[in-house]
């Protein structure tokens, strides 16, 4: 190593640790307003680790005061922004705990909800082309619960709408799952199974473009057991549902 590389190791380390000093002496000196408006400004500049330690900081030195909630509703989507999932799903239910009756618990609802929802498949399933529709939809299964909780709970939020839209795509995802479970059930002559899938299809996701498929499903399996007047019942409801499709 040369001594050139040996200073300027030296001198990043300095100016580190000098940065890192003088953010904790900033902590230590500020007051709650002045903590919050620098961590605000830090995450306006899509600085999230620093806009974190910022609202830690005033989180742990004003627990009381009237900044701080608005600090920890913040710190949710400084994680959720710096891609820090889990960290931000858990401040998002440490907030609702400890705050049950805050006006913005819809919001960590909302967040909730849309960190599920934006979890993407991870590079080796993109790369290989993996049809995700034929996985156990987990990340799906929750968003879907955090946007029915929040629409349950409160009706007059300004998440909702936007809640409801992503409630379209992930209602026909997992109809598609179960299709998907329907299928594999009858293809191994498993027809109440099938049944039961498919018809839960129906009932829990109405509306779902999948649902086409999750009637023919049913009247396949209905057909296999012998019982035609289901059968018909569900090609019936199918065709007047979908027949321009048909």
């Amino acid at each position: 190593m040369t001594n050139w590389t040996r200073f300027l190791l030296f001198w990043i380390g300095t100016c580190t640790l000098a940065a890192c000093g003088g953010r904790d002496n900033v902590v230590e000196e500020f007051g709650p307003e002045a903590l919050y408006q620098t961590g605000s400004e830090s995450m306006l500049a899509g600085n999230y680790p620093n806009a974190i330690s910022y609202f830690q900081g005033l989180a742990a030195r004003f627990p009381f005061s009237n900044v701080t909630r608005q600090a920890q509703l913040d710190m949710i989507y400084a994680y959720y922004k710096g891609a820090q999932f889990e960290s931000a799903i858990d401040a998002a239910n440490e907030f609702e705990a400890e705050n049950p009756t805050h006006p913005r618990v819809d919001y960590c609802l909302y967040m909730k909800g849309l960190i599920h929802f934006d979890k993407a498949p991870n590079w080796l399933e993109k790369l290989f082309r993996v049809d995700l529709t034929e996985r156990p939809p987990r990340e799906t299964m929750l968003a879907f619960s955090d946007f029915q909780e929040l629409i349950r709970r409160f009706p007059d939020s300004e998440y909702i709408p936007d809640a409801r839209d992503r409630m379209i795509f992930l209602r026909n995802r997992l109809a598609t799952y179960e299709n998907h479970v329907a299928r594999y059930y009858i293809e191994r002559e498993a027809f109440v199974a099938a049944v039961n899938r498919a018809k839960y299809a129906i009932e829990h996701y109405p509306g779902a473009p999948a649902l086409e498929e999750s009637l023919g499903l049913l009247a396949e399996a209905y057909d296999h057991l012998g019982i035609t007047d289901l059968a018909e019942d569900a090609r019936r409801v199918q065709e007047t549902t979908f027949g321009e499709n048909l």
